[in-house]
């Protein structure tokens, strides 16, 4: 059975749908987007950034990035446009963050690792036991 919610934009109760926003909201968006598109058609505007395609279109610049993460416009045909990488803001053109950013966290998991790896090798060296302890062992 469907589900109602509260539109995130407009706040209108609305069935839930694949969108995630109402029809009304969802019918506004596809018509900035064919403004975006016809502006970026033009071969004059192809390598516009997202800050010149918000001044010529006053379409919002989150907007035009969620355009770009839904697929919508494809990097590969617009050289310029791309959305923030969520850890340091550069624009990347795939994924949630930039290489140089995943680089830094998977290096920073690795040393993480090696010094868990470390910490518990001391920890065993440190361990002692006395001959008290293994009658008592022993014994039980």
């Amino acid at each position: 059975m469907a589900e109602l919610a509260n539109c995130p934009k407009c706040d209108r109760l609305f069935v839930q749908n694949l969108s995630g926003i109402c029809e009304t909201c969802r019918r506004e968006e596809d018509k900035q987007f064919d403004i975006v598109y016809k502006y970026i058609r033009k071969k004059e505007n192809r390598s516009a950034t997202i800050q010149q395609i918000h001044t010529d279109t006053g379409v919002a610049e989150e907007t035009i990035m969620r355009f770009v993460k839904e697929g919508r416009l494809r990097t590969t045909q617009f050289p310029n446009v791309g959305y923030g990488c969520k850890r340091c803001g550069t624009i990347i053109r795939e994924g949630e963050m930039c290489v140089e950013c995943v680089r830094t966290i998977k290096d920073d998991l690795h040393r993480y690792k090696r010094e868990s790896e470390r910490k518990e090798a001391t920890e065993k060296q440190h361990t002692y036991y006395s001959m008290v302890d293994e009658k008592i062992r022993r014994k039980k």
